[in-house]
């Protein structure tokens, strides 16, 4: 009789003469994500990303060689102004708004009122020392008997002229008995560019602190104005900085009444921001507080080819300044007495 062999319920189906086919082996954790290399990726290291954020940009900032504090690096505003400490220890000025500037500058600007007689002309000027030096145009003083200074305070003083070139229309003034004046700082002319903003301060029409905005338009424009030697008075009764601001010669053309006499030419900083008469001798400074310039001629409406009239006077967004780089050179000279 034939015995046939009971099949274990148990027993997988497909068998080898060796016995049951034993199990796969079991997944890899990492099988489920496939890389290219067919080897399991490297476990992510978890670090708290605020840190992993804060070494790199120390190690940036270290590298840079300028320290910052953690305001600036995690909450500060890159637009507002201040000083910034470098690695040398040195402050250096940030670059602000208008109204920061202002705010940085006011107390550096005067108005000045030149008289002789019964005249009386307004220019503007720039405190350079805190014992009281200040400058401003020769055309500002040229002629007169007193100088009188008024500050951003509304307090006044009498000036000296210690010295004046008539060929760069420049003059230093001195107030006596001072110590503690606010003198702006000078800045390089040279470096300044076509398109940067600017900010001019003066009295025009006798307005003190009158602040106005522009950028510099162009740069090195020969602008020709009267040659003053001190002998001659442009002073005109009542007027500020003369009949509708001083005569001067621009492209061919006259302006403010036309040029006469004995001339002088220099390569000014043109400028739109908005100057009257009066601005005459004031600063135009930069977007950091330094002075670029010194306001000296602006093209009024209705005063081309000597047809100026002071109803008619006015800034047209055509104004002119001594670029401060020449300012620097003549002080010098200017402090013994002038050229």
């Amino acid at each position: 009789m034939e015995s046939f062999e009971r099949e274990h319920p148990h027993t997988p189906q497909n068998t080898t003469s060796f016995g049951a086919v034993p199990p796969p082996p079991a997944e890899p954790p990492y099988a489920r994500f496939p890389v290219a290399s067919g080897r399991p990726p490297r476990r992510r290291m978890r670090r708290p990303a605020a840190l992993l954020t804060t070494v790199a940009v120390a190690a940036a900032v270290i590298g840079g060689g300028t320290a910052y504090s953690m305001e600036q690096l995690l909450g500060g505003d890159g637009g507002s102004s201040g000083s910034v400490l470098t690695a040398s220890g040195t402050n250096a000025t940030a670059k602000g708004n208008v109204s920061q500037v202002v705010e940085s500058v006011q107390d550096s600007v005067v108005e000045i009122k030149a008289t002789s007689g019964s005249e009386q002309a307004t220019g503007s000027g720039v405190v350079i020392t805190k014992d009281g030096q200040i400058v401003t145009n020769n055309h500002v003083v040229s002629g007169a008997d007193t100088v009188k200074v008024t500050f951003s305070s509304g307090k006044t003083a009498q000036a000296q002229v210690v010295g004046t070139d008539a060929d760069k229309d420049l003059a230093l003034l001195k107030v006596n008995g001072q110590n503690d004046l606010q003198p702006a700082t000078l800045g390089d002319s040279d470096a300044v560019g076509v398109g940067d903003q600017v900010v001019a301060i003066g009295s025009p029409e006798g307005l003190s602190g009158t602040v106005t905005s522009g950028i510099v338009s162009a740069k090195n424009r020969e602008v020709k104005v009267p040659k003053e030697d001190g002998d001659h008075n442009e002073l005109q009764g009542g007027q500020s900085d003369g009949d509708g601001g001083l005569p001067f010669e621009y492209g061919g053309g006259q302006y403010n009444g036309g040029v006469q006499g004995e001339t002088t030419t220099y390569k000014a900083i043109q400028t739109d921001a908005s100057l009257n008469p009066g601005n005459s001798g004031g600063p135009l400074f930069n977007m950091s507080g330094q002075v670029i310039g010194i306001n000296s001629a602006i093209f009024s409406a209705g005063s081309g080819d000597g047809q100026a009239s002071q109803a008619s006077a006015g800034s047209v967004g055509l104004g002119f300044a001594i670029p401060v780089n020449d300012v620097k050179q003549d002080l010098g000279s200017l402090r013994d007495g002038g050229a």
